[in-house]
């Protein structure tokens, strides 16, 4: 059964099904559906939660113990797989079919992965999953619905934003919305009151006491080497998630490779930025008064270099996933200093 992720509060309030399919791109309500998914299964018992990462060396007979096993105090299980690509091989659509065959009532089976396209939503496992479960496919929030979701954010809080504000805001996250819960989060323990307007939001973003990614992306393309890795540091400390990091930079990035894919091709710098503009999903406007900076970026390396920071960043995609070995934060750090110029740096593809 497919629902929409605003479907999921209602339909965990009727019943708990045995299996749940999250799929999307967008990490923050991917995230907020399998936490909400965790929470009632909870309150229903299910005590013990089993996590498992689906690469190449996953054994999937682990799968297949986990959930046979007898717990020492019987207590229901979370069986999670976090399959990122939603391709389970030959062996695991082996083990999928063999555990819905008979699943056990003490068991809930959650699987979290990239966004599905239909050839898999039409395989033999994955139907199998959704006649007995439920599938939440996660999309991005249109552009155009973006203040409403920020509206609404607020509001469960007891807070609300005049639309200019929300205007601002939807304007300055860009369609991130990890992003925008943290400036939401933020927003709320600033404001004097109930109410944010624009004001609040242009005051919070001005406000050079306090670091956040846009700050770090702008000292990289300006290449202030020393100013980018205080921010991070900074970010960091405060507890910023290294996916906001990196969204806010591997945008930056793809920007900056098409922007100079174009220059390259003989449009001249307004008909280039324009056509990123579009193609990238930036604001026009926010994009000129931008401009000094890119082109910063754009002396100091070539279309090739960023393509090689990308390659880059889709690597740290996979350390935050945990598909790969590493550390975010300092993969995060070394893409930084080369986007910023840091000699030596550059060719991160080798």
């Amino acid at each position: 059964m497919k629902i929409r992720p605003d479907q999921l509060e209602s339909r965990l309030q009727q019943t708990l099904q045995p299996v749940y399919i999250i799929s999307g791109d967008e990490p923050l309500q991917v995230s907020e559906c399998a936490d909400r998914i965790r929470q009632e299964a909870r309150n229903q018992g299910f005590t013990e939660r089993k996590v498992y990462h689906v690469d190449n060396s996953f054994d999937w007979r682990e799968l297949l113990e986990t959930a046979n096993s007898l717990s020492l105090f019987a207590e229901k299980k979370i069986i999670e797989l976090r399959m990122p690509n939603g391709k389970p091989g030959d062996s695991g659509r082996k083990a999928l079919l063999e555990y819905i065959q008979n699943p056990s009532p003490d068991n809930m089976l959650l699987v979290i992965t990239d966004r599905l396209d239909g050839q898999i939503q039409r395989s033999k496992w994955f139907k199998a999953l959704d006649q007995v479960g439920t599938f939440i496919p996660v999309w991005p929030i249109d552009p155009n619905k973006l203040p409403g979701w920020i509206a609404q954010r607020f509001r469960k809080s007891g807070f609300q934003a005049t639309p200019e504000a929300l205007a601002l805001l939807a304007e300055r996250v860009e369609g991130n919305l990890l992003a925008a819960s943290q400036e939401i989060e933020k927003l709320k323990l600033l404001s004097q009151g109930h109410t944010i307007d624009e004001n609040a939001i242009r005051e919070a973003v001005s406000d050079s006491a306090r670091y956040d990614v846009f700050h770090l992306a702008d000292a990289a393309l300006e290449g202030n080497v020393k100013n980018s890795v205080r921010i991070l540091g900074a970010l960091k400390g405060e507890g910023i998630e290294p996916p906001i990091v990196l969204w806010a930079l591997a945008r930056e990035i793809r920007l900056l490779s098409y922007f100079s894919r174009q220059l390259s091709k003989g449009l001249s710098r307004e008909a280039a930025l324009n056509q990123s503009a579009k193609v990238i999903g930036f604001s026009p406007y926010l994009l000129k008064r931008r401009l000094p900076l890119i082109n910063k970026a754009i002396s100091r390396h070539s279309e090739k270099t960023f393509r090689a920071m990308l390659v880059q960043a889709g690597k740290i995609d996979q350390e935050i996933k945990g598909i790969n070995r590493g550390d975010p934060w300092s993969s995060l750090l070394s893409l930084i200093l080369a986007l910023a110029g840091m000699p030596g740096l550059v060719c991160l593809s080798d």
